[in-house]
């Protein structure tokens, strides 16, 4: 794989962690969310602008993913895709939303980064 692709995984990773962060971020404090069903729930969430970032972030990282998979074995890209989006996300939660990491859950993290370097390796 040519470092273009290595580039385009990297801005999918980043993207598809941002989605998740951004929802985490829109939903916060909603958590009456279904009382008036899921039409009102839809509405709200269409209505959220960070919500509404992060659904247009999940897009922007599938169709770079999509763009990664016409030259990468999906064995390589589907792993490093996950579980760096797993560690960014596992960071960016510890430092913004103050979500504790237990030294078990660093372990894993240490593991997964040395799992995702043999993988693509």
């Amino acid at each position: 794989m040519n470092g273009k692709f290595y580039l385009i995984l990297a801005a999918a990773i980043v993207f598809n962690a941002l989605a998740n962060i951004l929802l985490k971020m829109g939903m916060q404090g909603r958590t009456g969310l279904l009382a008036g069903g899921a039409g009102q729930a839809l509405k709200s969430i269409a209505l959220n602008p960070l919500a509404v970032s992060g659904i247009l972030s999940f897009g922007l990282a599938f169709v770079l993913y999509s763009l990664v998979l016409t030259r990468v074995n999906l064995s390589v890209a589907y792993p490093v895709m996950t579980s760096l989006g797993l560690v960014i996300v596992s960071l960016v939660s510890v430092l913004l939303f103050r979500e504790q990491l237990s030294a078990l859950q660093a372990g894993g993290i240490a593991l997964i980064i040395v799992g995702v370097w043999l993988v693509a390796g």
